[in-house]
């Protein structure tokens, strides 16, 4: 994604927000971006703590899809408590219809490897986001 016009989450007005709106949860802007990255995201862990300083809800992050493992492990560390990887999930949904695709498979065997594929890829992120071990 292009970084020229991207907006990195303000701890101050984060602050304010929080403050003003009673929210339960806060989504912050630290290098992640939602859909497919075409480069490897560069999350701005130094944004993070300063907006994990700065408000007492919990953290959201949006967009986390392709994020290298390491760095969602430290964004978890830094206080994210919620994390979004739709775009992986459906990624791997059209990576187990290629593969039934190609071999002939009938709709229940289609419908079958995506739920497999899908929850396998699930149950590998959630130990990721170190929510169950």
């Amino acid at each position: 994604y292009d970084l020229s016009n991207y907006h990195y989450t303000d701890p101050g007005l984060a602050a304010q927000f929080v403050e003003r709106t009673g929210i339960d949860a806060l989504a912050v802007a630290i290098g992640n971006a939602h859909g497919a990255y075409s480069s490897t995201p560069q999350i701005n862990f130094e944004v993070l703590a300063a907006v994990r300083g700065a408000v007492s809800v919990p953290l959201v992050l949006h967009g986390a899809s392709g994020i290298p493992d390491e760095d969602i492990r430290r964004a978890v560390e830094g206080g994210i408590t919620k994390i979004n990887i739709f775009t992986e999930l459906t990624q791997q949904a059209a990576v187990e219809l290629s593969a039934c695709a190609a071999d002939g498979y009938n709709i229940f065997s289609v419908s079958k490897a995506i739920r497999t594929g899908t929850r396998d890829r699930c149950l590998q992120k959630i130990r990721l986001f170190g929510t169950r071990r």
